[in-house]
């Protein structure tokens, strides 16, 4: 079967998906729709999104979930009923872990976040290590700020363990790289367009890239990375993490 066929079965399975938040999706049921069979399915769908049918079909979930609590006066419990949550207890503790703020918190602020918290878990092995690179914008895409995290997995989602921001296209260093692997994940916005909020619609407006997977060890050397920009796409998982709110003078208040 050729990679394109590949990625249409899967990009039907995301739209089923998108479709359907508040049902209850299995992996059979998505099989079916691929019509692959379940091994087959599943492996298909990490190679082409780089996460599980569960975990992308979970970040989907929280997405509209960000755009309901923005959009929408709908209250906490009923917009975890939205998307398919039967409990407001698991809805709220889900989002606040990968959001990193509460449903109530994050309408509060409007979509974004004061400041970003990196992951310093008291297991973490911290090496010398540091990264450097480079994230440019191909000449069809619109420069702006750019968030640039290191996460343990492809999806941007909870605390990442290093973090910057960049002011526009140009060259980043992550110090201390804990020992561990981690993806590179990019997001950014043209200037002007600071006032999106990650999964709240004019998605087509954000440019995304990933570097990674990255292995840390003590004292190792990691090559530059070079990440160019594209446009995000409906096979991308989904940004969960609140961004900052670069209208305002949010850039000092990185932690971390």
């Amino acid at each position: 079967m050729t990679s394109t066929a590949i990625e249409r079965a899967v990009r039907r399975v995301i739209q089923d998906m998108r479709a359907n938040l508040g049902q209850d999706l299995t992996i059979d049921d998505m099989a079916r729709t691929a019509m692959f069979s379940k091994f087959h399915f599943t492996r298909a769908f990490r190679d082409v999104t780089g996460t599980s049918p569960g975990r992308f079909l979970s970040a989907l979930r929280l997405q509209e979930a960000k755009r309901l609590l923005v959009d929408t006066r709908f209250s906490v419990a009923d917009i975890s009923s939205q998307v398919g949550y039967s409990s407001v207890g698991t809805f709220s503790s889900r989002f606040k872990s990968c959001v990193g703020v509460s449903p109530s918190m994050f309408r509060d602020l409007g979509g974004f976040t004061s400041a970003i918290e990196t992951d310093s878990t008291e297991n973490q092995v911290l090496t010398r290590s540091s990264l450097r690179g480079r994230v440019s914008f191909p000449e069809d895409r619109a420069p702006g700020n750019c968030f640039l995290g290191l996460f343990p997995t492809p999806v941007p989602q909870g605390q990442p363990v290093r973090c910057t921001v960049l002011d526009g296209p140009g060259t980043f260093e992550l110090r201390n790289i804990p020992a561990g692997t981690w993806h590179v994940l990019v997001h950014s916005v043209p200037y002007g367009y600071e006032h999106l909020v990650a999964g709240a619609g004019a998605e087509d407006a954000v440019s995304v890239g990933s570097y990674g997977p990255v292995t840390a060890h003590a004292d190792t050397l990691l090559l530059p990375a070079e990440i160019t920009l594209r446009p995000l796409n409906d096979m991308d998982p989904p940004i969960l993490l609140a961004l900052l709110d670069l209208r305002t003078n949010a850039l000092e208040r990185l932690a971390g």
